[in-house]
């Protein structure tokens, strides 16, 4: 019966307890002899101030978020975070020195007052930081209210249940069900309508027809922040930085931009270890080492919002380039994952053919393809791209469908089925057209006068190898590639007979 009652103390001390107290008992070694060293009114200083100022820093990074996204919900979330976090540092203020304009207002020695007695010299520069810190982003608060409404133009913003849930009407349940707010499900979007995913390599030179009639997809929005709201921002962060320096060494900070960008550089780009284990390889010309993503990486998700002045992910980790740049030209390695297939993104008149040869080291091919099997290496080497911007693209959609191909009764595609230790062939051709040809606008008789500049077009054919060495659990793929020739530029010699006057 003792070790019941006792028991049963034990449990009852263990609910009553605050979590913070028991927590407050395992802190490390190293944090408690630091801290052992301060006075009580010091530890109590510095823990309120170190967490407002990490809410500070996560708030910021929102904001800086919301800036350049188009839902509202966002918007409409750290407008209302930014309240919060202005009247908790301001009650911090006032309980530590109640005049913090007097205090922080930069004066020389003669007119300045002296430090409070409660507070170091650190921590009346921890105080009067944060103070201007809060000061500065308080201005954001009539932007905010501005851009939310500009947010309200692209999606539904619906009113927000109470906190405690509101309870809904229902005709047909005899329980009415509670509606709780919910900030992070994203605002319905207006006018995105999108039945179809974006089509596939547009017919060039003539009218094609299309999967509905007369449908236009939907434009995405061009967001850009104000410069008065990047401007105040800065300014919020020089003087948090400011006050994070002046904390004792043991109290560190977590800076949600460095985490984000982590999270970015594990989902998109390669390992930091990769380029390391095959530099050995990539120490060789002409050879590199690229993260090969499914194509859905590089596609926004039909009826979503997009910024689409924001970088997207072939912006922030491009395709690798393959030969030098001319003329705003750069002949790329944009491969991609099509369901289990590797596969280069088709671009305007760009198209290419793909061999699995097997089980052959990238070291072992030089230009003349000695170690691939003669049907193929004479195929590849004598293969002579049309001349003609119609038979062009008849021949963009043979490879990539595989039909009308009578290539010594083999059927050579743009793809492949993805293999770990096998090697594949590529011969890529790749074009920039002009942009009047492209866009199939008539000229203005002033640009007739410059037609033979206007009809320039740059061009590239190159035959190189890949080879995959790591599949990750995403569907992505680590692949070293090398180019192994470089061709004549192909040329199209019909491109005045598209122009329309």
């Amino acid at each position: 019966m003792r070790h019941i009652f006792f028991s049963f103390l034990l449990l009852f001390w263990l609910i009553c307890v605050p979590r913070n107290t028991l927590a407050a008992g395992y802190q490390p070694e190293s944090s408690q002899s630091q801290n052992s060293a301060l006075p009580p009114a010091s530890k109590s200083f510095y823990k309120s101030a170190s967490l407002l100022v990490q809410q500070q820093i996560n708030l910021i990074a929102r904001i800086e978020q919301a800036l350049f996204q188009p839902d509202a919900n966002r918007m409409r979330s750290v407008r209302g975070q930014l309240t919060i976090q202005v009247k908790a540092i301001e009650s911090f203020i006032k309980y530590q020195y109640n005049s913090p304009k007097a205090l922080c207002t930069p004066g020389d020695s003669s007119t300045k007052l002296p430090l409070p007695e409660q507070l170091t010299e650190s921590q009346t520069q921890i105080y009067c930081s944060l103070y201007a810190s809060s000061s500065e982003l308080s201005k954001l608060a009539p932007l905010l209210d501005r851009l939310l409404s500009r947010r309200g133009e692209l999606a539904l913003v619906r009113e927000l249940p109470l906190v405690s849930g509101e309870r809904q009407s229902d005709p047909v349940l005899s329980i009415a069900l509670t509606q709780y707010p919910n900030l992070r499900k994203q605002a319905i979007p207006f006018s995105t309508w999108e039945p179809i995913p974006p089509s596939p390599p547009q017919i060039i030179g003539r009218t094609a027809k299309t999967a509905i009639a007369d449908y236009v997809p939907p434009r995405q929005p061009a967001i850009a922040p104000p410069a008065e709201a990047l401007t105040t921002i800065e300014t919020a962060k020089q003087l948090l930085t400011t006050a994070q320096a002046a904390f004792p060494p043991d109290i560190k900070f977590n800076d949600p931009r460095e985490t984000l960008t982590r999270l970015d550089r594990f989902a998109y780009d390669l390992d930091p270890q990769e380029p390391q284990t095959y530099a050995k390889f990539l120490a060789s010309p002409n050879t590199g080492i690229f993260r090969v993503l499914p194509h859905t990486a590089y596609d926004r998700p039909l009826n979503t919002l997009q910024n689409r002045l924001q970088a997207q992910v072939s912006d922030r980790y491009p395709f690798p380039s393959l030969g030098e740049a001319k003329g705003g030209f750069t002949p790329s390695l944009a491969l991609v994952m099509v369901g289990d297939n590797f596969q280069l993104k088709q671009q305007e008149l760009d198209y290419n053919f793909m061999v699995d040869v097997g089980d052959i080291p990238l070291e072992k091919l030089d230009t003349s393809l000695k170690n691939i099997s003669p049907q193929t290496r004479e195929f590849f080497l004598s293969y002579q791209p049309p001349k003609q911007l119609e038979a062009l693209q008849v021949e963009q959609r043979r490879f990539l469908s595989g039909k009308n191909q009578n290539l010594n009764h083999q059927v050579i595609l743009a793809g492949a089925k993805a293999q770990l230790n096998r090697t594949y062939l590529v011969r890529s051709l790749q074009f920039q057209l002009p942009e009047m040809i492209v866009s199939g606008q008539p000229i203005s008789p002033t640009q007739r006068r410059h037609l033979d500049q206007l009809q320039q077009m740059h061009s590239s054919d190159i035959i190189f190898a890949f080879r995959p060495v790591r599949r990750r659990s995403d569907g992505s793929y680590t692949v070293l590639w090398r180019v192994l020739n470089q061709l004549p530029a192909p040329q199209i010699q019909d491109l005045e007979n598209h122009v329309k006057f």
